[in-house]
């Protein structure tokens, strides 16, 4: 099998996507862009997959379809994944991104060097409307964990929800990641979203934060017109 070079809208710096776990995602989210393909069956093991070669100066999205660390995903599966990654780990980057991020700490003994511990956090409020997955502050309490061991940390507000400013920009600040990923959604789902004004105020704090890299994607412009 073959790395997937990364194209369409995701993260620049990110090269290629490796997918060894496929299926339905258990979280549903309603904006979730695997849903144009549907009739998504079952989570499956791909075991085709660990012959990949990942090859060498490779920024690699370990498990883009599907949030492979939900808890219902089997440790046996997450464990061999991991493991396959460790053979290339002197020559690559990695990202593992999850709304379950505790389950990151199960991994921390196998899970490569040079690897960015990515969440999604999307607003301050509640997200069970559009999602089953855990919700915003306990996912802000493990990335806090994984950076205060002295983990590579990233947050991801993509799509950007409607937020209360104080309250969101707080719980970044308990996160306190290294990176942050800002973007909207593009495939018109109808989300609650951020008028203009709130956007703009939004990003002059984040920009505020001291020792954090901000990515701004280009289709935030639709909310900022």
């Amino acid at each position: 099998m073959a790395l997937n070079k990364q194209k369409g809208n995701m993260y620049g710096f990110v090269t290629h996507t490796w997918n060894v776990i496929k299926g339905k995602c258990e979280y549903d989210c309603d904006y979730c862009y695997m849903k144009v393909w549907g009739g998504l069956k079952p989570p499956r093991f791909d075991y085709s997959e660990l012959n990949t070669n990942l090859g060498e100066g490779n920024f690699i999205f370990i498990g883009s379809s599907i949030d492979m660390w939900a808890d219902s995903i089997s440790y046996t599966w997450i464990y061999d994944v991991m493991m396959h990654c460790q053979h290339y780990e002197d020559h690559n980057k990695f990202l593992i991104q999850s709304k379950n991020p505790k389950r990151f700490l199960e991994f921390i003994d196998v899970i490569p060097h040079n690897t960015y511990f990515c969440t999604t956090i999307e607003t301050n409020r509640n997200t069970k409307s559009i999602s089953s997955a855990p919700g915003i502050y306990e996912r802000a309490k493990y990335i806090k964990e994984l950076k205060e061991m002295g983990l590579i940390t990233m947050i991801t507000i993509e799509p950007v929800l409607n937020f209360d400013i104080d309250e969101f920009i707080d719980i970044i600040k308990i996160c306190d990641p290294l990176y942050i990923n800002i973007g909207a959604d593009s495939k018109k789902h109808n989300l609650p979203e951020p008028n203009k004004e709130k956007l703009f105020t939004f990003l002059k704090e984040l920009k505020k934060l001291s020792c954090v890299t901000l990515y701004e994607k280009k289709n935030l412009n639709r909310l900022l017109k």
